[in-house]
């Protein structure tokens, strides 16, 4: 495995292919608060490239552009959050997108385990660790246990997605998945734009 770490942009260089993973780093859980960090990405080869985004520094335009590619699937784990901070911090309208969690929960009803920890340990047969999930991702250095950490939450998600893929199939539920993924950028707006936690379409 290797880790790759980036300054304010992609470079135009990298070729992460038709379907990269991505998650993000901010100081805190408010898109409107909270600035955006870090942006993780793996092609699913084992390897990840992350970039830091630092006040001041110079436009994501390559990291927007792939964003913004309608050839690209975009591969999240809890996409609602990462999708909004991407469209806070860089501008990016990100899509296509696919959400391991939402996958999770419309086909293993089973149980209520869905988190990205639980998800790499039944799936995937690997244990990451969470422990520096709330650490200073705002810090001008980072450590390599913060790198590492970023890293981890990104390069299993291919394989995840092809077991949920499976049992969504099975589930006859491939096409409710698709609904919820070409929903979510909008969800991401919804969140950016004031609308609360409850369900737009509740009756109350």
């Amino acid at each position: 495995m290797s880790i790759e770490l980036h300054r304010d942009d992609l470079p135009a260089s990298v070729d992460l292919g038709k379907v990269v993973a991505i998650d993000t780093e901010t100081m805190g859980l408010n898109p409107h608060r909270d600035r955006l960090c870090l942006v993780q990405l793996s092609s699913g080869d084992g390897n990840a490239h992350l970039v830091q985004i630092r006040p001041g520094g110079a436009p994501a335009t390559n990291l927007a552009r792939m964003l913004e590619d309608p050839t690209v699937l975009k591969l999240f784990h809890f996409a609602r959050f990462d999708i909004a901070a991407l469209r806070n911090g860089l501008g990016a309208k990100t899509a296509p997108v696919y959400c391991t969690k939402i996958a999770s929960r419309l086909c293993r009803t089973f149980t209520d385990r869905h988190s990205l920890k639980h998800l790499c340990n039944e799936l995937v047969g690997v244990d990451i660790s969470k422990q520096q999930q709330s650490s200073d991702w705002g810090a001008d250095d980072l450590t390599d246990a913060q790198m590492a950490y970023a890293a981890s939450d990104v390069l299993y998600l291919h394989a995840i997605r092809e077991k949920l893929d499976v049992m969504i199939a099975r589930e006859g539920r491939s096409h409710m998945a698709q609904a919820c993924f070409d929903f979510l950028p909008m969800r991401a707006e919804l969140d950016l734009v004031g609308w609360p936690e409850t369900d737009i379409f509740a009756h109350s």
